[in-house]
């Protein structure tokens, strides 16, 4: 009876959505486990015949399976496009996913380190080496301009701007931001640009990466993730600890300054305040005092 439907669906989700196979799948996967539920709890409902409650009972259903919040999140998900299709193609004449509350999902932070630690951290590379001139000018970098691993290993020397005190990045999205760079950053950049970068043979297309491998490449992902890794076993500090950390730790040390966080959500490129926040775990102390001192509503008159 459902066959119809997926079949539709299938064709929506790969015609107008210009979907990958693996993504189509996934969603006519969420139906199968619908359809799954429904032969077990109540035989087989057409989709004009599913109810909120149903939907609701689906949910337990599917928690029951021991699926974890964001699985049964990505489901209703799932579920929720399927019924957009339905209500297009005037399969149905309500959605009984507008009213159904998707369970709450824990955003983990990740470990603060203080700027100690990190500076322990950065005092363990061997600077008697050019692989470590390079790795003290990339962690100052991703210190005190917050980037993201991805940015810093895409950097480019086009992109320095140090005589006043800018780096212009590419972050998510291809989407471009100018962000402050600190006096250590430059001087460290400086010294691996005139007296360490300038001794590796580039490979052709490499001309403008900032930082490269020996073998003249631009480094990988992985790469910035063990030698981080290496440094924070040599400094014995017992955290999790990964180039996120240093990002999360740049936001976090600022706000704690008393940064304005509009700022802070400049300078990390997130598209919502929402998310800086999150990163920056603010009390709410610190979110009242704002909202006191810079809403118009707070200070009008009455």
């Amino acid at each position: 009876m459902w066959d119809a439907y997926k079949n539709g669906f299938k064709a929506y989700l790969q015609l107008e959505k210009s979907l990958s196979d693996h993504s189509v799948e996934a969603y006519l996967h969420d139906i199968d486990k619908l359809t799954e539920f429904l032969q077990q709890a109540h035989g087989m409902k057409t989709p004009a015949n599913i109810e909120l409650k149903d939907l609701q009972q689906f949910l337990q259903w599917i928690g029951g399976l021991g699926m974890t919040a964001s699985s049964q999140s990505r489901i209703i998900s799932g579920i929720r496009s399927f019924y957009k299709y339905c209500a297009m193609e005037d399969l149905v004449h309500k959605d009984p996913t507008m009213l159904l509350e998707t369970p709450k999902l824990q955003r983990k932070l990740p470990d603060v380190i203080s700027f100690d630690e990190i500076e322990k951290i950065i005092s363990q590379i061997d600077l008697s080496t050019p692989e470590g001139g390079r790795n003290k000018a990339i962690l100052e970098t991703m210190y005190s301009c917050g980037l993201r691993v991805s940015e810093v290993v895409n950097l480019r020397i086009s992109c320095l701007y140090m005589d006043v005190g800018f780096i212009r990045v590419i972050g998510k999205g291809d989407k471009e931001r100018l962000v402050p760079i600190g006096s250590a950053a430059i001087k460290y950049i400086k010294i691996y640009l005139h007296e360490i970068r300038v001794h590796v043979p580039v490979k052709p297309g490499q001309e403008d990466i900032l930082f490269l491998n020996r073998r003249g490449s631009k480094l990988s992902r992985v790469m910035i993730f063990l030698l981080l890794k290496d440094l924070v076993k040599k400094a014995e500090i017992k955290k999790n600890i990964s180039p996120h950390t240093f990002r999360h730790s740049f936001a976090t040390h600022l706000v704690e300054g008393g940064a304005n966080l509009r700022a802070v959500q400049e300078m990390l490129g997130h598209e919502s305040i929402t998310t800086t926040e999150i990163y920056t775990h603010l009390d709410r102390e610190y979110l009242r005092e704002t909202l006191h001192k810079f809403h118009p509503a707070f200070n009008k008159k009455v």
